[in-house]
């Protein structure tokens, strides 16, 4: 008798969870937002550099005539592509959605948040703390922040491999680029603060851990 695949197990066990109401979806996306401004926030008051294609776009504003804005825009066209084709319409739009929100809340959040004297390593740390659990509710009410967190989660979904890892992995390639053009001792306290997030996801988005869809 042939054991079921890791993406056929997962398939199975998320059919027969109770799926959440579109009143649940609305909450956990809010609240991943604004948790996730919160953490951009930090991290940009800590002065920290980072990985997805957020850490990419900052890299290519060095050799590019564009904004940051633009880049990070263009960079993940393809990603929420590969979303719509490989997870549904439904779960781009809602990831185009809380991109947007994530956007207009983070510009916001300096007013609302002056932060003049924050300890770097505490905001590094703390602020990728707090991207971990807003990229974690997003993924728990079908959204994510784009990039390389739809690449995880279908690496999660077709191969079983952890998210955590999967994005992990990818960040520590643009972190380490990064050290092209950042001091050295902040590319590694992003590091750290990068080995939080993806821990966070590890533990928490796995195979079994949490049936709700």
């Amino acid at each position: 008798m042939t054991s079921a695949t890791p993406g056929t197990r997962i398939a199975s066990e998320t059919a027969a969870a109770p799926r959440h109401t579109w009143v649940d979806d609305v909450a956990g996306i809010a609240t991943g937002v604004v948790v996730a401004s919160l953490g951009l926030r930090l991290l940009s008051a800590a002065g920290a550099v980072t990985g997805g294609t957020a850490g990419l776009a900052l890299l290519l504003e060095h050799v590019l005539p564009w904004g940051f804005g633009t880049i990070y825009v263009v960079v993940n066209l393809p990603f929420l592509l590969l979303a719509g084709l490989r997870k549904g319409w439904g779960f781009a739009i809602r990831s185009v959605v809380a991109i947007a929100l994530v956007s207009a809340l983070t510009a916001l959040t300096p007013a609302a948040l002056p932060l003049e004297h924050l300890a770097p390593v505490y905001g590094t740390l703390v602020g990728n703390l707090l991207l971990g659990l807003a990229v974690l509710f997003l993924f728990r009410h079908g959204a994510s922040l784009g990039g390389f967190t739809i690449v995880a989660l279908l690496a999660q979904e077709r191969l079983g491999w952890r998210a955590g890892w999967v994005q992990l992995g990818l960040d520590a390639v643009v972190l380490a680029l990064s050290a092209l053009v950042t001091p050295l001792p902040v590319v590694a306290a992003s590091v750290a603060g990068d080995v939080v997030l993806n821990l966070v996801l590890a533990i928490n988005h796995r195979p079994g851990r949490y049936l709700g869809a």
